[in-house]
């Protein structure tokens, strides 16, 4: 199964690339750019990683992207991901980013957006890597301030296919954020959030009805309502779970718990992704493997959730099927 995994060409939907910080970078740039970090090697960064919830990492995970201050450091960022990417055979990926993260910190919006860029197109160049980028809002904020950000992502439209909604769930419900996705629609824009990771399945409601997403990002508490679990089959919505990330913040206490297996039978269109990988103790793979040596997932149920991911990204139909050719060549 490992050899299965690991040959098998995959898609990523939910990736945080500031999540994607390993500790060794974290430190190389904090050394560069002269910030201070609370740690004084890399083993008491990965120590730190033994989170209660998803606000005890949101904590580490906001002082981690202090380092990050040029476009070269976005570039240097980003393709260590890309490097994850071929490593674990991801021929196609749809990052997020978090520009409210820097731009308080007073980095330019252009700074960031232009350092993932660049890391992107060498990526489709060097490997043949497709990848799209997803601006998320950051739900603990106002939303007078996602407004100010969305009006600055407008000058790089033709680099972000979609907005996004993340940070401290329980609280700030998608309602909250219902002017600006309207914005975003108008614009052209993908639309995706986070929904039902911790809080309850109201939050995937308000995201399917009121922001009127195309993917609902984690929503593992669907299970909890026999109603929302018809509506997400009947309509094939995207769910892009993330089987470490749910352990790691206890939203699950161990692998064997995971209901990813019982949505997939269901019917529900599930994919599989890594989320803040640096995190959470892996990348893609890591993911697969942690399911299958807890959960009875044959290889059928692994190739559904791989083609769930194709055909769930935002890339054309033209190239969804190119890839889904990959796979079945590949089986």
């Amino acid at each position: 199964m490992k050899e299965f995994i690991q040959l098998l060409p995959k898609a990523e939907l939910h990736l945080h690339i500031e999540g994607s910080l390993e500790p060794e970078l974290m430190f190389s740039l904090a050394k560069k750019n002269k910030i201070e970090i609370p740690y004084k090697k890399i083993e008491d960064v990965r120590a730190a990683y033994n989170f209660t919830n998803l606000q005890s990492f949101l904590d580490i995970y906001y002082a981690g992207a202090n380092v990050l201050i040029t476009k070269q450091d976005f570039y240097d960022l980003t393709w260590d991901y890309i490097l994850r990417c071929v490593e674990d055979n991801v021929i196609h990926t749809e990052i997020f980013f978090d520009p409210q993260t820097h731009t308080h910190r007073g980095i330019a919006f252009e700074t960031v957006i232009t350092g993932i860029k660049e890391a992107l197109n060498d990526a489709h160049k060097k490997f043949g890597i497709t990848s799209n980028i997803i601006m998320c809002f950051l739900r603990h904020l106002p939303q007078e301030d996602a407004l100010e950000t969305f009006e600055m992502s407008l000058d790089y439209k033709d680099d972000i296919i979609g907005v996004g909604l993340d940070s401290s769930e329980i609280g700030n419900p998608p309602s909250k954020f219902e002017e600006v996705f309207k914005k975003a629609k108008e614009e052209g824009f993908k639309l995706v959030a986070h929904a039902g990771e911790e809080a309850d399945v109201s939050y995937i409601y308000e995201a399917l009805d009121l922001l009127d997403i195309h993917r609902i990002d984690h929503g593992v508490q669907s299970i909890n309502s026999e109603e929302l679990m018809e509506r997400l089959k009947e309509e094939q919505i995207p769910l892009t779970v993330c089987p470490n990330s749910n352990i790691e913040l206890k939203v699950f206490q161990t692998y064997k718990e995971h209901n990813i297996k019982k949505m997939l039978d269901y019917g529900l269109n599930v994919t599989v992704n890594s989320d803040d990988p640096a995190y959470f103790k892996g990348y893609m793979n890591k993911n697969f493997l942690n399911l299958c040596e807890n959960l009875p997932l044959t290889k059928e149920d692994i190739i559904k959730l791989v083609k769930n991911s194709f055909r769930s990204s935002f890339i054309s139909d033209e190239l969804k099927e190119k890839y889904l050719k990959k796979v079945d060549e590949y089986i």
